[in-house]
């Protein structure tokens, strides 16, 4: 059975509903519950939005708020894969571009080209949209680490030195300014621990 155009699209619209429903590790600021995959792309547009004066190089924040919107719909196959959790990683690229193929194949062709083109270049982070893109990603999240008393961080017993390294270079490449306020709270958080 052959789709019309409309149909494909609204297809790919009611597959993507699912995103709702897979659960992240980071709780939200207020500590009500955990957040989901939409959610958090969601925040991310507005982060883009908000923040692309401080991108390290010109953007088009379109083009990055449909990365961060598209970046994590491969989750809905793939599962959210817990940034401090290495053992989790094995496979998650492979996994991930399954998903990619079979949920963007649910659009129009032109459509599902340029999605997964997005997408496929946020996941690269070498242009400078793309750059910017991964910096917030990392930067959002360790944002709520912060605000939660160390959040994800204190469940998988990161310390400093580990968030230095595991999201200093991304978010410094994407947004250097980001990276310096960031750096600041993460000091100030391990410098006073929670009691």
């Amino acid at each position: 059975m052959n789709l019309s155009h409309p149909e494909r699209q609204l297809a790919f619209l009611r597959e993507i509903d699912r995103l709702k429903s897979v659960v992240r590790l980071s709780p939200l600021i207020d500590r009500s519950r955990r957040e989901n995959s939409a959610e958090h792309s969601w925040h991310l547009a507005m982060y883009a939005l908000v923040l692309s004066e401080h991108a390290a190089a010109p953007i088009d924040v379109l083009r990055v708020v449909k990365m961060l919107l598209l970046h994590d719909i491969v989750e809905i196959d793939a599962g959210d894969t817990p940034f401090h959790d290495p053992s989790m990683h094995a496979g998650q690229a492979v996994r991930e571009q399954l998903a990619a193929e079979r949920i963007f194949s649910l659009l129009p062709d032109a459509q599902a080209t340029e999605f997964r083109n997005l997408w496929s270049e946020f996941e690269a982070a070498e242009s400078d949209d793309a750059k910017f893109a991964k910096a917030l990603d990392r930067f959002q999240p360790l944002l709520h680490n912060v605000a939660t008393d160390g959040g994800t961080w204190t469940a998988h017993k990161v310390n400093e030195e580990q968030v230095f390294a595991r999201y200093g270079p991304t978010i410094q490449r994407g947004a250097p300014a980001l990276w310096e306020a960031a750096a600041r709270l993460v000091q100030e958080h391990f410098s006073n621990p929670p009691a």
